[in-house]
């Protein structure tokens, strides 16, 4: 079986917490692929420079300014620091954006009520690149970056590159999709840690988004995991990166 590991920004920007999350992630035998965010280093990078970032529902607009940052952020630091620091651990990895061996190709999102700019929506993923690699026994380090194929990137949602991946690698091979945050699942109550729903069905999940108890980036990462499960990805499970070689966390099914 093959594991997609999605993990999120607000875990690699701390260094202690990405050693730890790396050291897991080391340990998990067999193949697997590594799909990482950065949103929040993107973001406190463009402060430093006095750009401010503008988000709507949770989502970042990418106009020409960010998507340079989030190509130097994504592409470069994240993504290096991760690779260098799984070399380290005598784990063969390689850093990827979507431009690199045409791994992901994408549109421009059209614009309906807000314009996000350099957003791209994905068309299709490089299969064979990636099984490639993993029968090298080649880790793929994938940043959230995909291209048009006329010479633009595009800055596109991590949980949303681990899923289609997810869904590319089931055509061909058994696959897992594990998506790691802070949290240690999908809470009940936002501010009891304690509250994770073992269990997320497609009733359930409209009943809490009905609910308000799912809202905002929750969204669009539980329609990621659904959009997998719906396409032969064997389980997915959303649970806190620090655990990913734990059986916790939320798990969604159909």
């Amino acid at each position: 079986m093959i594991k997609v590991i999605k993990v999120g920004g607000g875990i690699i920007e701390q260094e202690n917490n990405l050693n730890i999350f790396l050291d897991s992630f080391s340990q998990i035998e067999g193949p697997k692929v590594l799909i990482h965010g950065g949103g929040r280093l993107a973001t406190k990078f463009a402060k430093d420079i006095g750009y401010v970032t503008k988000m709507v529902e949770g989502r970042r607009v990418t106009d020409e300014k960010m998507l340079e940052i989030v190509t130097m952020v994504y592409g470069g630091l994240a993504n290096k620091k991760i690779v260098a620091k799984l070399q380290s651990k005598k784990i063969n990895a390689l850093g990827l954006s979507g431009a690199d061996g045409n791994l992901i190709t994408a549109h421009k999102r059209p614009v309906e009520k807000t314009d996000f700019g350099w957003v791209g929506d994905i068309d299709g993923i490089n299969t064979n690149l990636l099984l490639n690699l993993i029968q090298d026994d080649i880790i793929p380090i994938i940043a959230p970056l995909s291209h048009d194929g006329n010479g633009s990137m595009l800055n596109t949602n991590a949980d949303t590159i681990a899923s289609e991946v997810s869904k590319a690698l089931a055509k061909r091979e058994d696959t897992q999709l594990i998506l790691g945050f802070e949290l240690d699942g999908v809470l009940e109550d936002f501010n009891d840690k304690s509250t994770v729903i073992k269990k997320i069905n497609p009733k359930s999940f409209e009943e809490l988004k009905a609910q308000g108890i799912i809202s905002e980036g929750m969204i669009p990462k539980l329609s990621s995991a659904f959009n997998a499960i719906n396409s032969g990805v064997s389980s997915v499970r959303i649970c806190n990166a620090l655990n990913i070689g734990k059986d916790s966390g939320t798990f969604i099914s159909k």
